[in-house]
């Protein structure tokens, strides 16, 4: 059995309004004769009503190369990171000593040694901590993370690992790209981290976790993710993923509950990643949810942005902090991500 104890969120100090970034991108877009009412309708239509930054947003246009943009990446991830992980493991009630495993997932940065690897002296953690960083499932990694310390977890029962995602969107922004799919990242993703503490074992507080199942779609490889180009990662987004969603989340989430003896109506508590407004859309319509059934991941997209793989994880600590849920309810923890493929996590409190 495995249990989550904590999970706990933390964003970087500068917090820019959708209006003034918006501002910003029409300043340096409109130089090169750019549809600027077509740039205000995309960004409106995110529905993302501002977002935090890794850096103040006069510093970015210094950032002329990938190289600069990674290096303030490490810099910034390492940062925001100590901050979730000493956030959560005090919420768990646990010193940085007790940490066995330590599992970081991004997207948005690479580091060697990896930003795990540069927490481990500031947190105080054990030299003999097992750590495990994993790049590239984007948006679906929080979710994913979960379920691969779950997996650790089973083999070794009163072990405790924290799961830290740490995701600076905004410095993978390609300034020269106008195509379209880069102008939507411009006003959707945004920058935090998340972590979650989690213990194989029965302590009393916090859901455990049911089961996991991780689904991949064959053929879908240029839905999401990055081509990687000399000015750094150039976002692939398709707008097929909410048909995928409309097409293929209904059979598996239904699939993955019956194996429990359960059905949709039995989920108290759906804690989805807010992809986007037509992400979210497709889900109700899929999952047949009322809108309220996501009110939480609405209200973090509205917030805060697509944090990719932490933005989920904002949802779990959202619903854990409001104490809405009952001994016995039920939820549902489900991402979506490059692969493309998708992510379940049944819990139960």
């Amino acid at each position: 059995m495995t249990r989550v104890l904590s999970a706990q969120t933390a964003l970087p100090d500068n917090y820019v309004d959708q209006e003034t970034l918006l501002a910003a991108f029409r300043e340096h877009w409109g130089k090169k004769h750019f549809n600027l009412e077509r740039l205000e309708q995309l960004h409106r239509a995110v529905r993302v009503g501002g977002r935090h930054l890794a850096l103040p947003l006069e510093e970015y246009s210094a950032l002329e190369s990938f190289a600069a943009r990674n290096a303030a990446w490490t810099r910034a991830a390492t940062l925001v990171g100590e901050r979730a992980v000493r956030s959560a493991l005090l919420a768990a009630d646990l010193a940085p000593a007790q940490v066995d495993h330590l599992f970081f997932v991004t997207v948005t940065g690479i580091a060697t040694p990896s930003i795990d690897a540069r927490l481990v002296e500031p947190l105080g953690l054990r030299d003999s901590v097992k750590r495990v960083p994993i790049f590239g499932l984007g948006c679906v990694a929080g979710a994913a993370g979960i379920s691969r310390a779950h997996d650790v977890l089973r083999a070794a029962p009163g072990e405790i690992a924290v799961l830290l995602a740490v995701e600076l969107c905004s410095l993978t922004l390609q300034r020269e790209d106008l195509s379209i799919p880069n102008i939507i990242a411009s006003g959707l993703f945004g920058d935090g981290a998340a972590a979650v503490v989690l213990e194989g074992g029965a302590r009393g507080r916090g859901p455990r976790i049911v089961a996991t199942r991780s689904i991949f779609y064959p053929g879908t490889e240029r839905v999401m993710g990055w081509d990687i180009v000399d000015s750094g990662f150039k976002v692939v987004l398709s707008p097929a993923v909410p048909q995928l969603v409309r097409e293929r989340l209904r059979g598996d989430v239904d699939a993955f509950l019956a194996e429990q003896g359960l059905s949709r109506a039995g989920i108290r508590h759906f804690i989805c990643h807010p992809g986007g407004p037509k992400v979210l859309e497709a889900v109700e319509e899929a999952l047949e949810l009322p809108s309220r059934a996501l009110q939480r991941s609405w209200d973090s997209l509205q917030t805060a942005g697509n944090l990719s793989s932490a933005s989920v994880l904002f949802v779990l600590a959202d619903l854990l902090a409001s104490g809405e849920p009952q001994p016995g309810d039920y939820g549902l923890l489900s991402a979506m991500g490059p692969g493309f493929c998708s992510e379940l996590v049944l819990l139960q409190w």
